[in-house]
């Protein structure tokens, strides 16, 4: 099985002079349900290179066993320093595409157009694909075969306009992922902050915040394995 994790490039948060990034644990918790499932898993940014790392992800209240996992772990650090661009990734190579969070994807992945032009290619390839917290809003800008919004009629959730609240950010962010989903059409579902919540509507699954990430990649895994199986029952027929 071959995994594809898109972080982001992106390191400035907004006008505040302060450093943003990817978010450490929705990299660390969905890398080792698909690790240890045995997956080769290949991690790419828009920039390629070392994505930059928001460093309140790393401070000490938010770190995990699996994100002390990660930083131990020499090759899952080398795969990190050098990921590869994101124009340069095709779906075909990869059986399906992870999209962890942190507030940088807000200001690069949800305006890039090879990020959206793989998430719908994704898709139409019949793969499942999984997103997680402000990652959904790389959503915004991805069609439907029919060229409305991808997320019309569907079922999303993402980090929610009361989490943006409470990390103070509502007025520094270039748009609220869950306002975004619902102008959009999207049914946009939530739990309590920082509650974990994941839901599926059709191949796409997506995750509420941080601590949904590790529950969302295993949903996108058990989707996985469950296509697994309906291709083979289909061969055997």
């Amino acid at each position: 099985m071959k995994v594809l994790m898109v972080i982001t490039s992106h390191d400035q948060l907004g006008n505040t002079g302060r450093k943003t990034g990817f978010w450490l644990e929705e990299l660390a918790a969905p890398y080792y349900v698909f690790k240890d499932a045995g997956a080769e898993i290949t991690l790419a940014s828009p920039k390629g290179g070392r994505p930059p790392l928001d460093p309140k992800s790393n401070e000490p209240d938010m770190r995990t066993d699996l994100t002390r996992r990660f930083e131990k772990d020499a090759a899952a650090e080398s795969q990190l320093a050098a990921t590869v661009r994101l124009d340069s990734v095709r779906q075909e190579d990869f059986d399906t595409v992870f999209y962890p969070g942190g507030h940088g994807p807000m200001w690069d992945l949800a305006e890039d157009k090879n990020s959206a032009r793989l998430i719908e290619s994704f898709l139409a390839a019949g793969k499942p694909i999984a997103i997680v917290c402000h990652s959904t809003g790389a959503l915004r800008h991805v069609k439907a075969p029919d060229g409305g919004p991808l997320v019309q009629g569907k079922e999303v959730t993402g980090f929610t306009n009361g989490e943006e609240e409470e990390v103070g950010l509502t007025h520094v962010v270039p748009f609220l992922v869950e306002d975004e989903m619902m102008k959009l059409g999207a049914v946009f579902s939530k739990k309590a902050n920082w509650n974990v919540h994941v839901v599926s509507d059709g191949l796409l699954i997506t995750g509420q915040n941080p601590h949904s990430s590790d529950s969302a990649a295993k949903t996108l895994m058990a989707a996985l394995k469950q296509k697994g199986k309906a291709a083979a029952a289909a061969r055997a027929s």
